[in-house]
């Protein structure tokens, strides 16, 4: 059957609009999929530690602020099962394991210090030497044995820290596994640890200072306290007893060790101390850079509020 001229005409704009109809479609398409790859670029984000100095070690405030990694006697150290740890207000801490010293803080800040430079939840490799030699400790199968005790303590144990907004559950290492011959360690760090890094969430400690005081863990437990303050407030003597997790059985020999590490923090930072008669320490010290800007911040939020 002949098909009009009507016809042929109306069938050409019908396969015209199909055409571009088809055409829109392919190009929302091509956006789509540029939007997925695009979201997929931006999930694949690099998840990485501050690169703080190599001078300093990056610590969460709430784990300095803490009985945490406390000033714990030598000898046997006792198993905690969820135990809530002394800690100053805005933060929780909950820990299940045996307990931490400052020792083991050493161990921790060192691992972060390696970790820093790589992605986190990625496999870091180093030696036992070479941690050791971070930390200013010899290669000597003593140190060596101690360090696989501290690090299988850092693994094993579970740790809940509320810090500002958000909540980390797990291990202080993720996961751990040692060439015996070779005594190269291979460790992960959980990328979620992240969220205790925030803004004006961790201190930088100064390791030199931190080294000088090796052996006095109170002494290192108070310049990691007092290092995350800008301007320190009044401390009641049994406020940092409990704040430090001091094993001290009796008030009044807390308070003489407490004179004595306050002596030798404030000689290796030229911070001053003192405390009165209502049993209340004062200690003066000059804010970081870091620290300084932060007072300025909370200045202006302070004046603004008043208008």
């Amino acid at each position: 059957m002949a098909i009009s001229v009507k016809e042929m005409l109306a069938n050409g704009k019908l396969a015209e609009i199909q055409a571009k109809a088809e055409a829109k479609q392919a190009r929302q398409g091509v956006k789509v999929e540029s939007e997925q790859v695009k979201t997929t670029v931006q999930t694949a984000k690099v998840v990485q530690l501050p690169l703080w100095p190599n001078e300093t070690r990056g610590v969460p405030n709430g784990f300095l602020r803490s009985a945490l990694f406390g000033a714990v006697s030598r000898g046997p150290k006792r198993f905690l099962d969820a135990e809530v740890l002394s800690s100053v207000e805005g933060v929780t801490i909950k820990y299940t394991g045996q307990r931490l010293d400052q020792n083991d803080l050493d161990v921790w800040e060192s691992v972060l210090h390696i970790v820093r430079e790589q992605e986190l939840g990625t496999q870091c490799r180093f030696t036992a030497y070479s941690l050791l030699k971070l930390m200013g400790k010899t290669d000597t199968g003593k140190n060596r044995e101690l360090l696989h005790k501290q690090i299988v303590r850092l693994r094993s144990g579970t740790v809940e820290a509320t810090q500002g907004r958000y909540t980390y559950i797990g291990g202080l290492i993720h996961d751990a596994f040692k060439d015996e011959e070779t005594h190269e360690w291979v460790v992960e760090i959980n990328p979620k640890l992240k969220v205790l890094y925030g803004s004006d969430q961790f201190t930088l400690l100064d390791w030199e200072i931190r080294h000088k005081l090796n052996g006095m863990q109170l002494a290192q437990w108070l310049h990691g306290f007092y290092s995350t303050h800008a301007s320190p407030l009044p401390y009641k003597v049994e406020t940092l007893y409990k704040l430090s997790g001091s094993e001290a059985g009796e008030m009044w020999k807390f308070k003489q060790t407490l004179k004595k590490a306050l002596e030798a923090v404030c000689a290796a930072t030229g911070w001053d101390f003192e405390i009165d008669n209502q049993n209340l320490v004062h200690v003066k010290k000059l804010p970081t850079g870091t620290q300084k800007r932060h007072l300025a911040r909370k200045a202006k939020k302070a004046r603004h509020s008043k208008h």
